[in-house]
């Protein structure tokens, strides 16, 4: 197939990108800035900037599928940015599949779409979207997410949407960067009693996830489409425990002191709201989204991923941790 990938260059995107070409598929990646090793991998490079429909249009076309990863995420920032990239932007991508006649479009979702700041332990697809949202990034996901589903048409648009949760490997830039930068300047605090449990999943994995929806919405879309899916390790850990060996494997202390998320949650609002009467874009060094994220339980079920798509886990936790502090001890 002719695949095309928004977001190439990003860590999922691009082991998406790695996968697809080592099956075999063509892949053209869209991204807004230049990045000249997608050619020599082999893929043709189209820039875009997703939130122009006219650039969208224009950009999405001649292939057999779209898998859309790009987005922009955080915890903190203004409303309408979040919305232009993440929902107005998939809005487009819509569009340009449908008149482009494309058949097959893939979106990267968020377990955060169904977090409304309180425990989820093993929920599924049920799970509803919340009354209330903590920061701008889950709100307009959910929004692009549904827009997705609301797509699907068999014979004509095959859709789904995947909500890979806490996605890491060796060379991520963005979770375990981000633990290990806190935890060595000591800013790394166990934030409630310590014994949440979360699911997680590897790169290589939620990145094959899509390749299995991608597969599944052209041989059965009357089944996989038009659905969301969790996707996870298939193996909760306790948080604060998984976090400690991410430490250890990067070498530097893992955290022992200790704040209540009834704190924590208080700072979070009182920073939020002091930095927007301040106009302080910088991100607050806890939120309310942070704080429950780091005290809450919120591990899925994944049955629908397994019976619609026939994903499965190629690197289990064992191997994926093994390969993440070899790679650290070499460098």
């Amino acid at each position: 197939m002719r695949v095309l990938v928004t977001g190439p260059a990003g860590f999922l995107g691009g082991e998406i990108t790695r996968q697809l070409l080592a099956r075999g598929d063509q892949v053209v990646g869209v991204s807004r800035g230049d990045y000249p090793q997608l050619t020599s991998q082999g893929v043709e490079y189209r820039r875009a900037d997703l939130s122009d429909r006219d650039f969208t249009l224009s950009a999405i076309r001649d292939v057999d599928a779209v898998i859309h990863t790009a987005a922009v995420a955080g915890v903190w920032g203004e409303y309408q940015h979040y919305y232009r990239c993440n929902t107005l932007a998939t809005e487009n991508v819509i569009a340009a599949c449908r008149a482009s006649q494309i058949g097959r479009l893939v979106f990267t979702s968020s377990p955060s779409v169904t977090f409304n700041g309180d425990h989820q332990r093993g929920v599924d697809e049920s799970e509803p979207y919340p009354d209330r949202w903590l920061c701008a990034y889950p709100q307009t996901k959910a929004l692009a997410e549904q827009a997705v589903l609301h797509a699907h048409q068999v014979g004509t648009l095959h859709t789904c949407a995947l909500r890979p949760h806490l996605v890491w490997g060796a060379d991520d830039p963005h979770l375990l960067a981000r633990v290990v930068q806190r935890a060595r300047s000591g800013r790394l605090r166990i934030v409630g009693n310590g014994a949440n449990r979360i699911d997680t999943v590897h790169v290589v994995n939620a990145a094959a996830a899509h390749l299995d929806a991608l597969d599944a919405l052209g041989q059965h879309p009357e089944q996989a489409g038009g659905r969301a899916y969790f996707i996870a390790q298939d193996e909760p850990v306790n948080c604060w425990e998984w976090i400690a060996t991410i430490c250890r494997a990067a070498g530097v202390p893992a955290p022992t002191k200790q704040i209540s998320f009834r704190a924590a949650y208080r700072i979070g609002s009182i920073l939020e709201h002091t930095y927007r009467l301040a106009r302080i874009n910088s991100e607050p060094p806890m939120t309310r989204f942070v704080a429950a994220q780091l005290a809450k339980d919120h591990y899925f079920d994944i049955g629908a991923a397994k019976q619609y798509l026939g994903y499965r886990v190629r690197v289990p936790m064992s191997q994926g941790l093994e390969e993440l502090r070899e790679v650290w001890e070499n460098r």
